[in-house]
């Protein structure tokens, strides 16, 4: 009987700091354009961000920093608040990011897509 008490208090302790532990970010897709100089039917004009780098600022200061995937795909962890997102590197030519900002609500990860402008004209 005491061993079924003991394993009933492990488990209820467990649970209390589990519940307690939240997390919260943004994930989505980063697409990219226009990828040719001219637009014609039946071709993309954009495409997925492939293995770009996303640095998320926030206060004037880099907070967090991540990679998308060959599918543009993104997941990162970020404190409640509200965020930019600025591609590293090479990939800041062009005219920005839409959306220009985004809110990380606290216990929960939003989806935000993105879209990066090539600049090409």
């Amino acid at each position: 009987m005491r061993r079924f008490a003991v394993a009933g208090i492990v488990f209820l302790v467990a649970g209390t700091s589990a519940a307690a532990t939240t997390s919260s970010g943004l994930f989505g897709f980063v697409r990219r354009g226009p990828i040719v100089p001219v637009c014609v039917v039946e071709q993309p004009c954009d495409g997925p961000a492939r293995n770009m780098t996303l640095v998320f600022w926030r206060n004037g200061k880099a907070a967090g920093r991540t990679t998308t995937s060959k599918t543009g795909a993104y997941r990162i962890r970020l404190a409640s608040g509200v965020y930019t997102m600025r591609p590293a590197g090479s990939a800041t030519i062009g005219r920005g990011a839409e959306p220009a900002k985004a809110r990380v609500v606290a216990g929960r990860f939003r989806r935000v897509d993105f879209f990066v402008d090539t600049g090409i004209r």
